[in-house]
């Protein structure tokens, strides 16, 4: 993607961007899918859930094909801010009230197994991703700051979770140079990568391991054959096989309705600066962290490897792009960071990603074969590679981990098809106000 730093209107279209520009992991040979196909297992979808969910299928011996409509990690698997967290979308209090306290207690040892997992693979697979620890989840407010500190207490308490360190303004200065915040939380667990990388790191193993990967065939439609298997239909070809994994998280609407009901897509957008000087990194993220903060719709932002700021924000429920958008993405920088003096702006792109009702993910399956993992809200860097290793578990006959999330209830967005997008950016437009008192 060529450079938009002197561009006088603002361009968040559907390409990586930077991204894009700094791929380093080459793929063997993907070619459309002509004709039929027989196989295992056929997963749809090419983002981290699903080569993930391919990769640990290979490896026990299944035969795999994956399709994606587009390229691998065209979603948001490939776009998004990067960041590998511990946790899920939502607070804890949500699964002790669903499963109770032990078993929250079990999603909460599987979402750090997933950061874990992340690291292993990145490991073993050689993957230049430009994997950093560090992550600091920064309050805004004071009111964020009773809340921060209870969190690390009930994490401490609750979950034997000892990773969080609270940093006071001036201790948080240390890490991120700004007037902005009340004071943060530092995250040793935590870090960032190259999303887009890992990804294709993912996708380049599974092949290695067997999987056979078609890109450019999108998927019309999941049909049940009269023999238990089933075939999945897509514009150039169809795979008949015994087990289909639905991985297409908030571009796949229409192949599942009872997946379609528990998610709603929501667009988010990025921009990538020129690169920074050392003086001005110093100045800004000293120790590179990744950051995010407090509020409803908010800032996150962290250096890339060479350097540049990468930060993300802004939300639009709509598929359209927020008037106004490249200003307000600047805004922000200056308010964090008046000391940069505006730096020219290299990349603009922008993502989608699925949230649910509640924030957290939503895994579930149909009749003996038909299997989904989508709606990660946000926090599915880490998360979405362990799903994958779920299914595969699943699959293979250990589906208790599995089925641990998929007890989980979700309700339908209130307004069906039609109306629930205006419902939810109503709703959202408490929370916007609700950041500004």
């Amino acid at each position: 993607m060529a450079s938009l730093s002197h561009s006088s209107k603002a361009s968040f279209d559907s390409a990586q961007g930077y991204y894009d520009a700094t791929r380093r992991v080459a793929l063997g040979p993907a070619p459309s899918l002509e004709g039929q196909r027989r196989a295992d297992v056929c997963v749809i979808g090419g983002g981290i859930t699903g080569c993930s969910t391919a990769l640990h299928l290979a490896e026990r011996g299944y035969s795999v094909v994956l399709l994606e409509a587009a390229d691998i990690g065209h979603g948001a698997s490939g776009r998004s801010g990067g960041q590998i967290l511990p946790g899920l979308g939502t607070s804890m209090a949500t699964f002790e009230q669903a499963l109770g306290k032990q078993a929250a207690r079990d999603v909460w040892e599987m979402s750090r197994e997933a950061v874990a997992l992340t690291e292993r693979l990145i490991e073993r697979y050689k993957i230049p991703c430009d994997y950093r620890k560090g992550y600091v989840h920064a309050a805004n407010k004071r009111r964020h700051v009773n809340e921060s500190k209870a969190w690390i207490a009930d994490m401490a308490a609750g979950y034997d979770y000892h990773q969080l360190e609270w940093l006071d303004r001036q201790a948080l200065q240390q890490h991120v140079v700004t007037d902005a915040y009340a004071g943060g939380v530092l995250d040793h667990d935590a870090g960032a990568l190259h999303p887009l990388n890992y990804t294709l790191g993912l996708a380049a193993a599974a092949q290695r391991a067997g999987t056979a990967i078609h890109c450019g065939n999108r998927v019309t439609a999941i049909e049940h054959q009269s023999d238990g298997r089933m075939r999945v239909i897509a514009n150039r070809g169809m795979v008949d096989a015994d087990y289909v994994v639905q991985a297409t998280n908030a571009y796949g609407e229409g192949l599942v309705s009872s997946a379609d009901a528990h998610i709603m897509p929501v667009d988010n957008y990025i921009v990538a600066t020129a690169p920074l000087t050392p003086e001005q990194v110093a100045s800004v993220l000293p120790t590179q962290v990744a950051v995010s903060d407090a509020r409803f719709v908010l800032d996150y932002y962290r250096l890339s490897a060479d350097h540049r700021l990468l930060f993300g924000g802004q939300v639009s429920y709509s598929g359209h792009q927020p008037l106004l958008l490249d200003w307000r993405i600047r805004q922000r920088i200056r308010y964090l960071f008046p000391q940069l003096r505006s730096p020219a702006i290299d990349y603009r792109w922008g993502g989608r990603l699925a949230i649910t009702m509640n924030r957290a993910p939503d895994f579930g399956r149909k009749g003996n074969g038909l299997y989904w993992a989508q709606g990660y809200s946000g926090h599915g860097m880490a998360f979405a590679g362990l799903a994958g290793k779920l299914v595969a578990e699943s699959i293979a006959g250990q589906a208790e981990r599995f089925d641990l999330f998929g007890s989980v209830k979700h309700r339908a967005f209130p307004g069906g098809k039609h109306m629930r997008t205006p419902l939810l950016v109503l709703a959202t437009s408490f929370y916007k106000l609700r950041d500004l008192l």
